[in-house]
């Protein structure tokens, strides 16, 4: 009487082992979608450096790399950018909510709260988007810009031209200026 049970018990062993085979396509059917990224890496820290020194230091709590229809990265949980200069000192830092990265133009997009400061002049620029080209070293911007000044003055336009040193600037539109105390 417990042969029969055996040879039921083994056989239905053998048909779940036979069964439980995973098929790429059929994952992908229930899991992936086509807007999921490529990529995605948690807490990213990466440093550029040039003969031996830091020039630019990158932090994001996320990012996601798609390779389709363009190669882009998207920082969609905040990034930050440091600048350094010939002798390591820290010259700029460039933060924003939402950043991304189009590696064929070399094109950079800053989003939401972006702020740009100028250590060593201890000028900020703030406004709500912001573009850096890689391959001209532009930064501008057509939106609202705020510029506060160490001495405490408050400049204020539409749009801003300017380096990511942030040493220099030009406004595009500039509408007035303020004295904070």
């Amino acid at each position: 009487m417990l042969k029969p049970f055996f040879i039921i018990l083994i056989s239905i062993v053998i048909s779940s082992m036979v069964s439980c085979e995973n098929d790429i396509n059929s994952i992908k059917k229930v899991s992936y979608k086509p807007t999921d990224p490529d990529e995605r890496t948690t807490n990213v820290h990466m440093i550029q450096t040039d003969s031996g020194f830091a020039k630019i230091e990158l932090r994001a709590k996320l990012s996601e790399t798609y390779h389709k229809p363009t190669m882009r990265i998207k920082f969609k949980e905040g990034i930050e950018i440091t600048l350094y200069n010939q002798l390591g000192k820290v010259e700029s830092i460039l933060t924003s909510l939402y950043g991304e990265i189009f590696q064929e133009t070399g094109e950079m997009i800053f989003k939401d709260s972006v702020c740009l400061k100028n250590i060593e002049q201890s000028q900020v620029l703030e406004t709500e988007e912001l573009h850096w080209n890689q391959n001209t070293q532009a930064v501008f911007t057509n939106k609202n810009v705020i510029v506060r000044s160490k001495e405490g003055e408050l400049f204020y336009g539409d749009g801003i031209k300017t380096s990511l040193d942030f040493k220099r600037y030009e406004f595009i539109k500039p509408k007035g200026k303020f004295k904070i105390n």
